[in-house]
């Protein structure tokens, strides 16, 4: 290679040295920079974070400290058993430690027991109340728990038990009221369509289509929502608490959607 090719040869290789250099320079320029982020950009991303997040729920049972586990007032003694849950959410627990020390105050009152009075050749009678808190199940932002009591009145023929299903919005952090998920005025299409769906069970027990009430007592079972009534009031003891399921296919234009699992399209099948 003579002089003059040299120095064309060198001049390119600049050139393109050059043009490659401030190629990079503006492709760099036009990147978007990693800035870091502020402390109060990091809360606010956190804090939107947490406002929008529906906790999955973890729960155990916990045994509630009481004052008198056995109180006494002058008709007789009864043995208090209550348990409840503690969860990962605060609200819930605080819901079911309100609602177990209001319906049962005399276990946790630090009053002395009273004196029985036994009428003469009585012998004393020791009744017993258990209540215990249950976790269900949860689907999105819904949260099912059961809260089960039993009382057994010395002398009794038989105790008398309880289940009271709670539902919880854990998005609006509420329990949920049967008039929260229905739809305005949809109470008799909710009513008529759950005779529909228990029709037999309900001719067999001579219980007839306007006699049929609406309990606020429900849960979100596998193929339904379901209704539970206390005891005796659509059955004999012996049958137990009585649960009428209406199929989640037949509550379309009667509950609020929000409120309802994800079904499949029925009316394309």
């Amino acid at each position: 290679m003579n002089m003059l090719h040299q120095k064309v040869f060198h001049k390119k290789a600049a050139a393109a040295a050059i043009a490659a250099f401030f190629s990079i320079s503006l492709l760099t320029a036009c990147q978007p920079r990693n800035e870091p982020v502020q402390d109060s950009d990091k809360n606010k991303q956190a804090a939107a974070v947490k406002t929008d997040s529906i906790p999955l729920i973890e729960s155990k049972a916990a045994a509630m400290k009481l004052t008198k586990p056995e109180a006494c007032d002058a008709e007789g003694c009864t043995q208090y058993s209550i348990q409840t849950v503690e969860t990962n959410v605060d609200w819930i627990n605080q819901y079911f430690a309100e609602r177990i020390q209001k319906a049962d105050p005399i276990a946790f009152s630090t009053v002395p027991n009273e004196k029985v009075n036994l009428a003469e050749g009585a012998e004393p009678g020791l009744g017993q109340s258990t209540t215990s808190v249950r976790y269900i199940s949860q689907w999105g932002k819904i949260a099912t728990f059961a809260l089960e009591s039993y009382t057994y009145t010395a002398g009794a023929a038989h105790g008398m038990y309880h289940v009271e299903y709670v539902n919880f919005d854990l998005k609006a952090k509420k329990r949920l009221a049967l008039q929260d998920v229905l739809l305005k005025g949809a109470e008799a299409k909710v009513m008529s369509a759950l005779y529909d769906a228990n029709s037999m069970w309900l001719e067999e027990h001579n219980i007839e289509r306007g006699k049929l009430q609406l309990s606020d007592n429900f849960y979100y079972g596998a193929s339904g929502i379901v209704f539970v009534y206390p005891l005796y009031e659509l059955a004999s003891y012996a049958e137990g608490m009585t649960e009428l399921n209406l199929p989640y296919q037949m509550t379309k234009g009667m509950f609020k959607p929000e409120y309802l699992p994800n079904l499949p399209n029925y009316e394309n099948q």
